[in-house]
């Protein structure tokens, strides 16, 4: 084939190409969420506290040990449940437990769920244990949430800052 043939027939296979990526970038029409719905996302990472509290070894039982044993200090690898709820509007959305992760149980745990809910206000109750020497959840937090159509409303849990943030 000569090089006159061959460079219109590749521009022309070029724009062939360029024009249906343009098409399916624009058409057709999709909608993730029909109106007047809303997203909330629950996402975070947690690592779960010790099941059992540190252990301190007596000078005796340091004694028995090889010198490089001699920690002090035990504490459990092992990892607590992290036990989520959300409440909206007196309805449970989510009550889950999650298991810890790693060969021991000792890793954290990633959550990520989604939830499709009517647009509108909302009284939001979540709940998060992630001990299981404590009894009852030891964060919580309630707000008051109104939720535009096709809003994404995201919660997150960071410990150091006091427990559930909505974004």
């Amino acid at each position: 084939m000569t090089k006159l043939l061959r460079y219109p027939l590749q521009i022309f296979n070029y724009f062939i190409f360029v024009t249906i990526v343009w098409y399916f970038s624009i058409a057709p029409a999709y909608n993730h969420l029909e109106p007047g719905y809303a997203v909330i996302a629950l996402a975070f990472g947690h690592a779960g506290q010790p099941v059992k509290e540190c252990v301190r070894r007596t000078p005796e039982e340091l004694a028995k040990l090889p010198p490089n044993m001699r920690n002090p200090i035990v504490c459990p690898r092992q990892r607590s449940p992290i036990e989520v709820e959300i409440i909206m509007d007196d309805q449970p959305m989510l009550q889950e437990r999650f298991q810890p992760q790693g060969f021991s149980g000792d890793w954290g745990v990633d959550v990520y769920r989604q939830f499709k809910v009517p647009s509108g206000p909302h009284h939001l109750k979540m709940r998060l244990k992630d001990s299981v020497r404590v009894k009852d959840f030891n964060y919580v937090h309630e707000a008051k949430v109104v939720l535009k159509s096709a809003q994404l409303l995201v919660i997150d849990f960071q410990p150091n800052e006091g427990g559930f943030i909505i974004k």
